[in-house]
Formats: C-alpha cells, structure tokens, sequence
C-alpha cells in the first residue's frame, strides 16, 4: 500500500509561494548542510541534484542511482523538522508508471515536495509535452507538491529568448498545471521583461533560479516570482572555498 505524505505538511509548504514573497532556497546536498542552512534561518530545505551527486562521486543527469538519493533524503529529514523539497531530475524512470514509483519513494521518505524536469537526462532534448504531463500526473497522485520545470530557456539560446519563448513555456505551464503541478520552475529566464509576463500568466507560482545575468532578489520580487533557487551554486561555493583553504595550508607547509 502507497504511503502518501502528510498533506498538511504539504499545504504548508505550498503556502510559502507567494508571488512578489518569494520563498528563497538555498540548496543544500546532504544532512550537514541541511542544518546548517536551517540554523541561518531558512523556511524551507531543497537538495540540488548536482550539489548532491557530485558529493557522491557521480556527475548530474540521473547517473547517482535513486537508493542513494533517497537514502541521501531520509539522513536530512533526520536533521530538520523543515519541510524538504527534493530535485529529482527527470523524475527517475522511463514511463509515467516508473516516474510514480520513483517519486512514491521520496513521499515515503518524508519529502513535502519534488522538483521535475521536463528534457531527458540523457541526450537533454525536450520531452513531448504530452509526456511530460503524464509523467508529471504521475508524480503529483503521491500528493507531494511538484515543482515542474520547464527547460525550454535551458535549451534555447539566451540571445533567442523572446516573448514566443514565454509563450512556449506558457502553454507547458497549462498542461503542466492541469496534471497536478503546483509550481513551475524556468531555470536560466533571466529578461526582467521576459520574467514578468511569465509570472503574470502562469497558471502556477513561478521559481527562478539565480545566477550570472538573473535580476537580484529584490528584483525578482518586484516581478512577481514566488521561489527563488540558487541551484548548485552554494555547493559550489563551498568546495571552491574548502580548496582555496587546503591550498593555503599545504602551501605553507611545503
């Protein structure tokens, strides 16, 4: 029998995406990072599957095998009572069928919601939108919250991003919403124009992922965004600064 999340959990969760109040995540990789970004004062915990594979020894693209990503869950729902969003890439499977059951093991875990991307890993061209949204179905009948992104401003070229994109995206946002999203992610938008008439039209609470070329928080705000990602840039972060140490020390102690 399907174990299904606590939906109050998940209404909780689902109520931090407020357009022009975003809920900021700054993601996190394992247990450790876990707490230390809920002690700095967060509202919510999301793993970046990047910052989480490369911790592993594995690259992104659904090459770290889902136990270990699971495993990698339940140590830091061990560690916060904070709600846990977890990025599963392309949700794990290569039917609708399998995504569910990949997604029904992270609602089993404890996770109030997923991320789910719609380009496969592999070759990462875009899914048919049809099914994407069954495969999205699929993830949102475990009852988690599902983050569906959308990776059409990932695979088009930034001096090709136009209105047509948005209204692309648009149009995936629609059927993605009609299967059971409740968010959608447009990773590397980064036009404030382009933002805006997003967030004004989408069926569902926009999330933006920060980064080179991406208005600031504040800006992000004031165009209506409701969750903003920082992605894999504080693991990043974090290993460029652990080198940077080692290397002083072992500099100093040839």
């Amino acid at each position: 029998m399907m174990s299904h999340p606590d939906p109050a959990a998940v209404e909780a969760f689902a109520a931090l995406h407020v357009p022009g109040k975003p809920l900021i995540l700054y993601n996190i990789w394992d247990p450790g990072s876990a707490v230390a970004v809920a002690a700095a004062g967060a509202n919510a915990i999301a793993t970046g599957s990047w910052g989480v594979a490369c911790a592993m020894g594995y690259k992104d693209g659904e090459t770290l095998p889902l136990d270990y990503a699971i495993d990698n869950l339940k140590r830091i729902r061990g560690v916060t009572d904070l709600p846990v969003t977890i990025d599963m890439e392309a949700g794990y499977g290569n039917s609708a069928a399998e995504v569910g059951a990949s997604v029904a093991l992270a609602a089993e875990a404890g996770a109030a919601g997923i991320n789910i991307e719609d380009k496969w890993p592999g070759p990462r061209t875009m899914m048919d939108t049809v099914e994407a949204a069954l495969r999205i179905a699929a993830a949102a009948a475990t009852g988690l919250f599902v983050n569906a992104r959308c990776d059409l401003a990932i695979l088009t070229p930034q001096e090709n991003h136009d209105d047509a994109l948005v209204d692309a995206m648009l149009e995936r946002a629609k059927a993605y919403a009609d299967s059971g999203a409740r968010g959608l992610f447009a990773p590397f938008l980064k036009k404030p124009d382009l933002i805006a008439k997003l967030c004004a039209a989408s069926p569902l609470p926009v999330n933006i992922l920060l980064g080179e070329g991406v208005p600031s928080i504040s800006e992000l705000r004031n165009l209506g965004v409701a969750r903003i990602s920082h992605g894999h840039g504080p693991w990043a972060a974090a290993m460029d600064q652990l080198t940077k140490e080692a290397r002083g020390v072992f500099a100093a102690n040839r």
